[in-house]
Protein backbone atom coordinates (compact mmCIF):
# COMPACT_ATOMS: atom_id res chain seq x y z
CA UNK A 1 0.00 0.00 0.00
CA UNK A 2 2.89 2.54 1.16
CA UNK A 3 4.81 1.86 -2.46
CA UNK A 4 1.51 2.20 -4.78
CA UNK A 5 0.57 6.00 -3.44
CA UNK A 6 3.39 8.02 -5.08
CA UNK A 7 6.74 5.85 -6.85
CA UNK A 8 9.14 8.05 -6.94
CA UNK A 9 8.55 10.93 -4.60
CA UNK A 10 10.93 13.68 -3.50
CA UNK A 11 10.46 15.27 0.06
CA UNK A 12 12.66 18.01 0.86
CA UNK A 13 13.50 17.69 4.78
CA UNK A 14 14.81 20.84 6.29
CA UNK A 15 15.87 20.37 9.95
CA UNK A 16 19.03 22.47 12.20
CA UNK A 17 19.39 19.09 14.18
CA UNK A 18 21.11 16.20 13.10
CA UNK A 19 20.03 13.75 15.40
CA UNK A 20 16.10 14.38 14.21
CA UNK A 21 17.31 14.90 10.57
CA UNK A 22 19.08 11.42 10.70
CA UNK A 23 16.07 9.91 12.68
CA UNK A 24 13.62 11.21 9.85
CA UNK A 25 16.08 10.33 7.09
CA UNK A 26 15.70 6.50 8.04
CA UNK A 27 12.33 7.29 5.63
CA UNK A 28 14.86 6.93 3.07
CA UNK A 29 14.52 3.33 3.50
CA UNK A 30 11.06 3.31 2.47
CA UNK A 31 10.85 2.58 -1.12
CA UNK A 32 8.51 5.29 -2.75
CA UNK A 33 10.54 8.19 -1.84
CA UNK A 34 14.05 9.74 -2.09
CA UNK A 35 14.72 12.42 0.72
CA UNK A 36 17.15 15.39 0.63
CA UNK A 37 18.33 17.01 3.57
CA UNK A 38 19.39 20.59 4.32
CA UNK A 39 20.10 21.75 8.09
CA UNK A 40 19.03 25.00 7.53
CA UNK A 41 16.54 27.59 5.75
CA UNK A 42 18.90 29.44 4.01
CA UNK A 43 20.64 25.17 2.64
CA UNK A 44 16.67 24.80 1.59
CA UNK A 45 16.67 27.83 -0.74
CA UNK A 46 20.14 26.91 -2.35
CA UNK A 47 19.44 23.82 -3.19
CA UNK A 48 16.14 24.79 -4.88
CA UNK A 49 17.89 27.33 -6.90
CA UNK A 50 18.40 23.93 -8.96
CA UNK A 51 15.21 24.28 -11.44
CA UNK A 52 15.53 20.80 -11.96
CA UNK A 53 15.15 19.79 -8.66
CA UNK A 54 10.79 19.41 -8.09
CA UNK A 55 10.27 18.04 -4.69
CA UNK A 56 6.83 16.23 -3.63
CA UNK A 57 6.74 17.44 0.07
CA UNK A 58 8.49 20.02 1.85
CA UNK A 59 9.18 18.85 5.72
CA UNK A 60 10.35 21.51 7.77
CA UNK A 61 11.18 22.20 11.55
CA UNK A 62 9.13 25.37 12.53
CA UNK A 63 12.13 27.05 14.70
CA UNK A 64 16.02 27.37 13.24
CA UNK A 65 18.61 29.57 13.62
CA UNK A 66 18.19 32.24 10.80
CA UNK A 67 15.36 31.45 8.34
CA UNK A 68 12.80 29.60 9.85
CA UNK A 69 10.45 27.25 8.45
CA UNK A 70 7.30 29.32 7.20
CA UNK A 71 10.51 32.14 6.41
CA UNK A 72 12.30 29.73 3.96
CA UNK A 73 9.12 28.42 2.68
CA UNK A 74 7.15 32.05 2.02
CA UNK A 75 10.30 32.72 -0.24
CA UNK A 76 9.55 29.73 -2.88
CA UNK A 77 5.75 29.15 -2.22
CA UNK A 78 5.23 31.40 -5.64
CA UNK A 79 7.25 28.50 -7.06
CA UNK A 80 5.93 25.69 -5.64
CA UNK A 81 2.41 27.03 -4.95
CA UNK A 82 0.94 23.74 -4.39
CA UNK A 83 3.61 21.59 -3.03
CA UNK A 84 2.30 20.60 0.41
CA UNK A 85 3.96 21.23 3.31
CA UNK A 86 4.81 19.29 7.33
CA UNK A 87 6.30 21.04 10.05
CA UNK A 88 7.84 19.83 12.93
CA UNK A 89 8.18 21.01 16.55
CA UNK A 90 8.50 20.13 19.38
CA UNK A 91 6.03 23.19 20.79
CA UNK A 92 2.74 23.20 20.42
CA UNK A 93 2.35 26.82 20.19
CA UNK A 94 4.57 26.08 16.95
CA UNK A 95 1.89 25.06 14.99
CA UNK A 96 -0.28 28.33 15.60
CA UNK A 97 2.90 30.12 14.15
CA UNK A 98 2.76 27.62 11.20
CA UNK A 99 -0.77 27.64 10.72
CA UNK A 100 -0.71 31.90 10.68
CA UNK A 101 1.68 31.70 7.84
CA UNK A 102 -0.89 30.88 5.59
CA UNK A 103 1.19 28.88 3.39
CA UNK A 104 -1.72 26.58 2.59
CA UNK A 105 -1.26 22.66 2.15
CA UNK A 106 0.62 22.88 5.32
CA UNK A 107 0.28 20.43 8.37
CA UNK A 108 1.76 20.22 11.64
CA UNK A 109 3.58 17.01 13.53
CA UNK A 110 4.89 17.56 16.88
CA UNK A 111 7.91 16.23 18.34
CA UNK A 112 8.94 13.67 19.35
CA UNK A 113 7.43 11.60 16.37
CA UNK A 114 7.40 7.91 15.86
CA UNK A 115 9.01 7.27 12.09
CA UNK A 116 5.50 6.11 11.54
CA UNK A 117 4.12 8.61 12.24
CA UNK A 118 6.23 10.61 10.10
CA UNK A 119 6.04 8.08 7.41
CA UNK A 120 2.28 8.30 7.68
CA UNK A 121 1.69 12.22 7.52
CA UNK A 122 4.06 12.42 5.01
CA UNK A 123 2.17 9.98 2.74
CA UNK A 124 -0.71 11.88 3.32
CA UNK A 125 0.19 14.63 1.87
CA UNK A 126 1.25 12.42 -1.15
CA UNK A 127 -1.73 11.00 -1.29
CA UNK A 128 -3.24 14.44 -1.56
CA UNK A 129 -0.83 15.24 -3.85
CA UNK A 130 -1.73 12.29 -6.20
CA UNK A 131 -5.54 13.12 -5.59
CA UNK A 132 -5.66 16.61 -6.75
CA UNK A 133 -3.61 15.59 -9.84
Amino acid sequence: PLATVASRSTVLLVEDEAPVRSFAARAREIPWHRALDADSGEAALELLQDPSLRPDVFVSDVIMPGLDGPGWVAQIRDRFPDTPIVFMSGYAEDSRIAAQAELGQAVFIGKPFSLAEFTSIVNEQLRKLTEAA
